[in-house]
């Protein structure tokens, strides 16, 4: 975070800003359970869906999820930036 230009933390802080408590709660896991990878939290979610092993219950809305999760993997990819680097939960 701190080495992006200013132009794109403050882009990333706009994003930020505007996302649904779901979606912040998503960001912060991927950095947290997933190591950054939304790949990885991809396929635990498919798994789920599947009924195979997963690693972690995180909804039961996974549709919705793995929609929010391709939106914040676009703006990610986009911006250049981890939203996990922004985003912390609210108390």
């Amino acid at each position: 975070m701190a080495g992006a230009p200013a132009e794109v933390r403050e882009k990333a802080q706009r994003f930020v800003a505007g996302m649904s408590s779901e979606e912040r709660m998503l960001a912060v896991l991927k950095g947290e359970l997933y190591e950054g990878s939304w790949d990885d939290m991809v396929a635990d979610l498919q798994a789920r869906l599947e009924g195979r092993p997963y690693i972690f219950k995180l909804a039961h809305r996974i549709a919705d999820d793995l929609e929010r999760i391709e939106r914040l993997r676009q703006f990610e990819r986009s911006c250049g930036v981890d939203l996990s680097d922004y985003v912390e939960l609210e108390p």
